[in-house]
């Protein structure tokens, strides 16, 4: 993730390591009950995008479940892949040991290159990863209007030699509540295992 991207995300971050260093203090000596590592941030909000199936998806669709939001584009060479392979393989895992939480969770992926990802290619792509991942697109405007409530960096970069073009974005997999919520991260720079575990752990 690039500088300007982490500072965006720290000011977001901020209201949530304040609160939690407030219940710290106020606790004493008393352990507090865990609170999410992102309780309080302001990440999620309203969107409207389409489907594989050209179909309007919006983030009120999802009330009542939890859910898995990445932003990135199908034709990333490398991160987006990588990212996605950790995200749901360990979703997998979860759904594997935890069948019936596990349903109560939709993962969705979100282009940020409405240019080239059509809603059939976002779908293609999201459908390689995990039969139930969501692939959403839009139009430009929409696809900005999202990525700012979830505080997603993304800009075109260098061209590639074959005529194509990169996109430069941040790279992160969050997890949110039933109510939109922001819960957590989820660790796809290390491992399926990783992400196994912290679904495990917010997912009740």
């Amino acid at each position: 993730m690039n500088r300007r991207a982490m500072t965006k995300l720290s000011r977001l971050l901020a209201p949530a390591l304040l609160s939690l260093s407030l219940a710290l203090a106020a606790c004493g000596s008393q352990p507090p009950a865990e609170q999410p590592p992102l309780a309080g941030a302001a990440i999620g909000g309203p969107f409207e995008l389409v489907d594989k199936d050209n179909r309007t998806v919006r983030w009120s669709d999802f009330d009542g479940k939890y859910r898995i939001v990445y932003f990135g584009y199908a034709y990333c060479p490398d991160a987006c892949p990588m990212d996605m392979a950790a995200a749901m393989q360990g979703f997998a895992r979860f759904e594997k040991a935890s069948p019936e939480l596990a349903a109560q969770v939709q993962p969705i992926f979100i282009s940020i290159d409405p240019a080239r990802d059509t809603p059939k290619v976002v779908g293609e792509f999201a459908a390689a990863f995990h039969p139930r991942l969501i692939g959403l697109t839009g139009t430009e405007a929409q696809v900005a209007a999202a990525a700012k409530a979830f505080a997603a960096y993304y800009t075109r970069g260098k061209d590639t030699a074959g005529g194509g073009y990169l996109m430069d974005h941040s790279r992160v997999a969050y997890l949110m509540g039933r109510k939109g919520e922001a819960i957590a991260m989820l660790p796809i720079d290390k491992n399926p295992q990783a992400v196994e575990a912290e679904l495990a752990k917010w997912v009740k």
